[in-house]
């Protein structure tokens, strides 16, 4: 019988080739995109208006249509998000109620997009008549946002002591005051990281927008939010399995799945230095 010592190696030498694979196939992903895609980023390329059905021009609006929707589900999503985790974290009671809340929360995180595309389609587009709009598709990526944000502010907000609000309780505050004051500035990063995770997910989404949004040719911007947008990830779609010369087209399917990665990379990174500045003045306060 092999000894624990050993079974423990091999598993550490399985974990790291698993490790090195995943890194690998990510790099030649990344390397493939770059490669193939950085010919055709140019300026034109990104503040031109598409022609030919998206076959030529640039892809300005799907830019513009992709932050749009990014904002639009942020701003619901993100304090709807942490005002559930504050509730479910300090305020509910542990009963089986809660707990199959939770439950619900986290199955939610791993429904596949389609689903909530289907949910934002009858409820967003039909029920409650916004039609294919920046609304509509903005609000269905909210609800695809939502439990990751729940679920990573509320393990952020466990993470806080429990002597901050004992001491700031035994002082005179009230629990609003003990929550905003002495809770929320030492979890506010952690809740970050669940931000960007929901965020490099619906930056990149096709299957919601599909049925709620995004518009196959479109050359020009919209004028309010009940209007439709083009969407890079729809538009990249478009081009690589609707466009009857796909060879013709590879160049701009390349380029604009550059410009999504560079654009869900620089939303990450944004999103990663406020989180880091945020900790570390917390960190010069204490």
């Amino acid at each position: 019988m092999m000894s624990s010592a050993l079974k423990e190696k091999i598993a550490f030498w399985v974990i790291r080739l698993l490790t090195y694979f995943i890194v690998i196939a990510v790099g030649y992903i990344v390397f493939d995109i770059v490669y193939n895609g950085i010919g055709a980023l140019s300026w034109e390329f990104l503040t031109g208006f598409p022609r030919k059905s998206g076959a030529e021009g640039g892809i300005f609006p799907a830019i513009v249509g992709t932050l749009y929707l990014v904002l639009g589900s942020v701003v619901v999503a993100l304090p709807l998000g942490i005002l559930s985790a504050v509730y479910l974290n300090e305020y509910a009671r542990k009963n089986r109620f809660t707990e199959l809340v939770r439950l619900a929360i986290v199955t939610l995180a791993g429904v596949p997009s389609i689903v909530f595309g289907l949910f934002g389609l009858g409820l967003f587009v039909i029920f409650l008549k916004f039609d294919a709009s920046i609304l509509a598709g903005s609000l269905t990526l909210a609800c695809m946002m939502l439990p990751t944000i729940i679920v990573s502010s509320e393990e952020a907000l466990k993470a806080v002591p429990q002597a901050l609000r004992d001491g700031s309780l035994a002082l005179g505050a009230t629990k609003w005051q003990t929550i905003t004051k002495n809770v929320l500035p030492y979890a506010v990063p952690g809740m970050l990281t669940g931000s960007i995770l929901g965020v490099g997910r619906v930056a990149g989404e096709t299957a919601p927008i599909l049925l709620t949004v995004a518009a196959f040719y479109l050359p020009k911007l919209p004028n309010s939010i009940f209007d439709q947008v083009m969407a890079l990830p729809y538009h990249l779609f478009v081009l690589a399995t609707q466009h009857p010369d796909a060879t013709k087209v590879r160049p701009m399917q390349y380029g604009t799945a550059l410009v999504l990665l560079i654009l869900v990379l620089g939303i990450n990174l944004g999103a990663i230095l406020l989180r880091n500045r945020i900790r570390k003045k917390n960190i010069r306060l204490e």
